[in-house]
C-alpha cells in the first residue's frame, strides 16, 4: 500500500472535535485574548485555529516570516491593518488574509474598537509560539524583541530583517 492511500483510509478514534462557545485553551499576551479551538491533536497535527480578540489600538508583532506553514486570518468583527512588505490592507468583517510561507507580515488594531478574527495554522507548531510568550509573562519576565525572536526561531520563523519598523517599510523608504 502506498504511503498516499494510507494518509486517505478513515481515522480511528474520535469520529469529531467539538469545541463550544466557553470552552478551548486561553492564551493572553499582552492586549490580545487567543481562544485555542483546535491545537492540532484532533487533526494529525495539520492544522490548528485560533480566535483572536484584538482590543482596540493593539500593535502586532514585527513583520515576519513562517518557513513551514501558512497562517489564515478570517476577520469576524472590526478592522486589521495588514502590513505585507511596504503594502497596507485593511481587511474588514468578512474578508480573509491568507500568507504562505516566506511572506512577511504584520498586523496591528489600529481602531477604538476590539477586532475579533479566526486564525488557522498549518501545520499547527505554531500555536505553541504563543504559549510560549505566555508563559514569559507570567513567569513575571518582559517580551523583549530578543525574547520574542528567540520564541520564534523555535517554530521555523523569523524576523523580516530586511525590512525596518513595525509598518514594515523598506528600510530605504524611512530615511
Amino acid at each position: 500500500m502506498t504511503e498516499e492511500a494510507r494518509n486517505s483510509e478513515p481515522q480511528t478514534g474520535p469520529a469529531l472535535s467539538v469545541v463550544g462557545p466557553d470552552e478551548g485553551a486561553t492564551i493572553v499576551v499582552g492586549t490580545t485574548r487567543m481562544r485555542v479551538l483546535e491545537d492540532g491533536s484532533h487533526t494529525g497535527h495539520r492544522l490548528a485555529i485560533t480566535e483572536s480578540v484584538l482590543a482596540p489600538h493593539t500593535q502586532g508583532p514585527p513583520q515576519h516570516r513562517h518557513g513551514l506553514h501558512d497562517e489564515g486570518f478570517y476577520i469576524l468583527s472590526g478592522t486589521v491593518r495588514f502590513t505585507v512588505g511596504d503594502e497596507d490592507h485593511d481587511a474588514t468583517t468578512g474578508t480573509l488574509v491568507m500568507v504562505p510561507p516566506g511572506t512577511p507580515h504584520t498586523f496591528a488594531n489600529l481602531t477604538d474598537e476590539p477586532a475579533v478574527l479566526l486564525s488557522t495554522f498549518t501545520p499547527d507548531l505554531y500555536v505553541q509560539y504563543f504559549r510560549d510568550l505566555e508563559e514569559v509573562l507570567a513567569g513575571g519576565r518582559r517580551l523583549t524583541p530578543q525574547v520574542n525572536v528567540d520564541a520564534m526561531s523555535r517554530y521555523a520563523t523569523e524576523p523580516a530583517t530586511d525590512l525596518d519598523g513595525r509598518r514594515g517599510r523598506p528600510a530605504s523608504l524611512n530615511r
